[in-house]
């Protein structure tokens, strides 16, 4: 008898089609002081990482853009003002209250006409081939239970010409920064979910989950294996976070 699939939900074992469900159920408890804590856990430092990213995108007016695991909206807000209202921006998270935030969010600030908000697994695009000129997944790829097949949905949907763009946590890179980290992370992260979310279990998941995703150069060849071209990654605060960006040709 064939053992089932299994896969890492932080630093348990569990079956591969239960992932999904775990991690539904930290973000529905996250969701509403979600950017709040980013805030707090990075002292602010996440918005500079992700304006990073978009000027990596390349995303010009009328151009049609996935922001993929888009949560709250934070990168879809920036990108609404380079695609103009002539392009397109779909937010897709495959989790309902992250999407509603992102949705409720982004109307609040006056966005309408050029976004769409679509439910959707990462790993199974509901889009045709060929569809969108550039798609970025933020703080999003590391939470996929099969993130090759990510990988593959995202190369699928891209124009030709079109890059993708992958902002994660990372494995840090300067000396020394490892063990302050791991600190931070199992020390620090859990006591303010406790404190501001109610919720330490979740943000213990979040930092286990980083340390679970793959390293810098693994994530690189595994786009390559995806069929992207010309990849290449950017460190940031000393490898902390990684920007990951291919190309479809």
């Amino acid at each position: 008898m064939q053992k089932p699939e299994t896969t890492h939900f932080g630093y348990q074992t569990v079956a591969a089609n239960e992932k999904a469900r775990k991690v539904a159920g930290v973000f529905d408890s996250v969701a509403s002081r979600y950017d709040l804590m980013n805030d707090l856990m990075s002292l602010g430092v996440h918005r500079l990482w992700k304006r990073f990213a978009i000027s990596l995108c390349g995303v010009h007016r009328g151009d049609r853009v996935l922001d993929l695991a888009g949560g709250t909206g934070d990168l879809s807000n920036r990108l609404l003002h380079m695609a103009g209202p002539k392009g397109l921006v779909i937010l897709s998270d495959i989790n309902a209250s992250m999407l509603h935030e992102g949705r409720k969010r982004l109307v609040d600030e006056g966005a309408v006409g050029n976004i769409v908000y679509v439910q959707a697994d990462a790993e199974q695009l509901p889009f045709p081939d060929n569809t969108f000129d550039c798609l970025t997944i933020g703080f999003g790829l590391r939470n996929v239970t099969h993130k090759e097949r990510a990988l593959e949905a995202m190369y699928r949907t891209l124009k030709p010409g079109g890059r993708a763009i992958i902002l994660e946590f990372s494995h840090p890179v300067v000396p020394g920064l490892k063990p302050a980290y791991d600190l931070y992370s199992f020390a620090v992260l859990p006591f303010l979910g406790k404190l501001v979310a109610g919720d330490t279990a979740s943000y213990r998941y979040l930092a286990e989950s980083i340390r679970m995703h793959p390293d810098q150069s693994t994530l690189l060849h595994m786009m390559e294996a995806a069929g992207f071209e010309r990849c290449q990654y950017f460190n940031l605060s000393g490898g902390i976070v990684a920007v990951h960006r291919g190309y479809k040709f």
